[in-house]
């Protein structure tokens, strides 16, 4: 459970070289260029790595708007397959929600698209492509977007950091088997490099004395990213881009679940001239990611003191339960998850036939996409989703357009739980979330796990 000590998202960053940064003007505005094309990568192999990139950059440009503003971004495809951009976290117009099949047409290879929405909340957000997720998200294609609050938060600067997980072979090159059954039947895709804007444990430069608030992304496509900052105090203020009543967490540790972001504060005291690890801790145990690494100088400073909220934005938080429209999510299915069957383009089909079809997922006895969106709903309407995760491995649920809240967990009922737009839930786990449905449109409501969402697991929610 989410707590002030140990929850399940979190994170923070720094912000050395994580894609050159666009700052969008007022509009009327000429729009902002996003170019998806292949290009290369260092990832500290000592090979460049032919990677997918936006801009040519990896991970891609970091836009950075005004809560309120217009987002104008001309999506050029010069990729020789389809794509399109989801703005991952945005409660924006649902034709702009970048999901093709659903809210708009693919971006066909020398074609281009126009994404114009407004912003409505301040906080930490990122794009990424959503046709082909699993290999055009595992080649490079995704990028911070920041909306800025209208007064700004007193730190002595930002930091920004995606982390990321690659899966390289022997000659530095990204592994080309993104269609792997192992992978999709079990956690996902998982690499063997995890990198930090790019680059593979590399120093982040800091200053003794300062407050920085760090902005982190797990870009990952599947792996789960517990991260521990040694000899620093970590204060989370946002998590998924909506501000949390601050609070500190254990030992500097945080997990981020696929597609998760978090806003954390530090302040940097430790030693002038020290390199502190950042260190990813696995199964097998710990290794270092990356370095704090400060400057020679002694900054003796005022105790800042305590560490200030985030204006809240501006959510529709009256949750009706007693009134909600209540849809039940079965998640099935995975190795050792015991399905048999399932229903897929219309017809039923055993396991070893889905398997054939590289599908081995299913929300409730459904594989994949279905003709008709799990619930309905009208606009105002408070939405309940039941969910149980009936099988062996742990699910990042994403909603598009809306965030929710948890209400129960485990028959447990959960109050003042933070909202997110990403939830980890793990196996055996059962947990009712809740959202007011005030954005109209067809929303997707599919796991992070970009290798499961390929396998099956992938619905829609209809707000009128």
């Amino acid at each position: 459970m989410i707590s002030r000590r140990s929850f399940i998202a979190g994170g923070i960053g720094a912000g050395f070289g994580a894609g050159s940064t666009f700052r969008l003007l007022a509009s009327p505005i000429e729009p902002f260029r996003l170019t998806a094309m292949p290009a290369k990568a260092s990832f500290g192999t000592g090979h460049l790595a032919d990677v997918w990139a936006y801009n040519q950059s990896v991970p891609g440009s970091i836009i950075t708007v005004k809560k309120g503003d217009e987002l104008a971004v001309l999506l050029e495809n010069r990729l020789e397959q389809p794509t399109s951009l989801h703005w991952h976290g945005i409660r924006l117009e649902n034709a702009m929600d970048g999901v093709p099949g659903l809210t708009q047409a693919a971006v066909q290879p020398g074609e281009d698209f126009l994404y114009r929405f407004k912003v409505p909340d301040a906080g930490t957000y990122w794009y990424h492509s959503h046709f082909n997720s699993p290999e055009q998200v595992g080649r490079g294609l995704a990028g911070l977007l920041i909306v800025e609050e209208n007064d700004p938060y007193p730190v002595d600067r930002e930091l920004h950091l995606v982390v990321d997980d690659w899966r390289l072979d022997e000659d530095g090159q990204i592994a080309g088997d993104f269609s792997a059954m192992h992978d999709i039947s079990h956690g996902g895709r998982m690499g063997n490099y995890i990198t930090f804007n790019g680059q593979f444990n590399p120093d982040v430069p800091v200053e003794h004395g300062e407050r920085v608030r760090v902005r982190i992304l797990n870009a990952a496509n599947s792996r789960i990213i517990p991260l521990g900052f040694e000899n620093h105090d970590v204060t989370v203020v946002a998590l998924d881009g909506q501000p949390v009543v601050a609070f500190s967490v254990a030992n500097g540790r945080l997990t981020l679940a696929p597609g998760q972001r978090v806003d954390a504060v530090i302040d940097m005291f430790a030693d002038p001239g020290g390199r502190y690890p950042v260190n990813f801790f696995h199964r097998n145990g710990v290794a270092t990611v990356a370095h704090l690494s400060y400057n020679t100088t002694l900054n003796i400073k005022e105790n800042p003191g305590d560490v200030p909220q985030l204006l809240a934005n501006p959510l529709n938080k009256k949750i009706d339960l007693d009134n909600a429209v209540v849809a039940s999510l079965n998640m099935e299915g995975g190795a050792m998850g015991g399905m048999r069957q399932a229903s897929y383009d219309g017809k039923n089909m055993g396991i070893r036939e889905l398997v054939d079809q590289g599908k081995v997922w299913a929300f409730n006895g459904v594989v994949g996409l279905p003709d008709q969106p799990l619930l309905k709903a009208k606009t105002g309407q408070t939405i309940v989703v039941e969910i149980a995760n009936n099988n062996s491995w742990p699910h990042a649920m994403h909603l598009h357009g809306h965030h929710f809240t948890v209400v129960e967990r485990n028959g447990e009922m959960v109050a003042n739980h933070p909202w997110h737009d990403t939830l980890l839930i793990n196996r055996s786990e059962k947990v009712r979330i809740a959202f007011v449905a005030d954005n109209p449109g067809k929303w997707l409501f599919h796991c992070h796990m970009l290798e499961h969402q390929m396998g099956g697991m992938i619905t829609w929610l209809e707000v009128v």
